[in-house]
């Protein structure tokens, strides 16, 4: 069952970076990031009752993950925003990279030979991208400044963090505890910094924007799912790893057949040596 939930936490991931683009064709970072967290909310508070009893020490490391996970949407929705969603897919990818690098530093986690090759494949993969075709005129939106190129890469991180810290609470806390809680401070946190910058929000369009209403859904469900699965005393972080990369091919297609993006192919083989890669890592 646990294989099933990071399946559908996957396949949601991959239709989630596709529905965001959208969203934010119609409206500011800063609009959909707060509605869609703020509508997320709502749809977890009717669970409301089953989320007492945290812990101040585990409280405050949800928290925690919620600051992490408040950077972490700010650089990718930017991301999002200025880069195409195929290639956005791909170096998504490399959030697996970080997370062995995390299980090192924080863990005390020794990587053995397979992981080191994996690694090594990882690297090649993203590596390729430096060749994407893009040369030509009709292919100059495949041109990415380096700084977006780097937020993309800063959200892995962080995400790669959250998911360790995922991991550590879920042992102590149920799945309706975390996320009525998480999904509360992230509200807040959005709140507060755009009251402290001034940010102009327009509150109609956010509302009459179709894309942000699902995006909300998708992100409770699939977060839902991978609470369950991560509670699960037989679920295994590096098939979890390997299951979760289901997305990406969703997220390279919908490039393709809702953007019209270029290139689909070669960024199919870069995705290919990158969850090889994986696959030697994590089996």
């Amino acid at each position: 069952m646990w294989m099933l939930q990071v399946l559908l936490y996957g396949l949601l991931k991959g239709t989630r970076e596709i529905v965001k683009k959208k969203s934010l064709n119609r409206g500011s970072v800063m609009e959909v990031l707060f509605f869609y967290t703020l509508f997320g909310f709502l749809f977890v508070c009717p669970d409301a009752g089953n989320a007492g009893g945290v812990p101040a020490e585990q409280m405050i490391l949800v928290a925690v993950k919620s600051f992490v996970i408040f950077l972490a949407w700010m650089c990718s929705f930017k991301a999002i925003k200025k880069m195409p969603i195929s290639l956005y897919g791909i170096l998504d990818l490399s959030r697996v990279l970080f997370a062995m690098l995390l299980a090192t530093i924080v863990m005390h986690e020794r990587l053995n030979a397979y992981q080191v090759t994996g690694l090594a494949f990882v690297c090649t993969g993203l590596l390729m991208l430096k060749g994407l075709p893009g040369k030509k005129k009709e292919d100059s939106k495949e041109k990415v400044a380096p700084v977006i190129v780097m937020l993309a890469f800063a959200s892995c991180l962080l995400n790669a963090f959250s998911g360790l810290l995922d991991k550590i609470l879920m042992q102590d806390l149920n799945s309706s505890q975390l996320q009525f809680w998480y999904m509360l401070y992230l509200v807040l946190f959005y709140l507060v910094y755009i009251i402290l910058t001034k940010t102009k929000i327009r509150v109609k369009e956010a509302l009459k924007n179709p894309w942000i209403w699902i995006l909300a859904i998708l992100f409770i469900i699939a977060d839902r799912s991978l609470f369950l699965a991560n509670a699960d005393p037989a679920s295994r972080i590096s098939v979890m790893t390997l299951i979760k990369q289901s997305g990406c091919l969703v997220t390279i297609l919908g490039g393709k057949f809702f953007f019209d993006e270029k290139n689909i192919g070669y960024k199919l083989i870069c995705a290919s040596v990158i969850v090889a890669g994986i696959v030697i890592a994590v089996l």
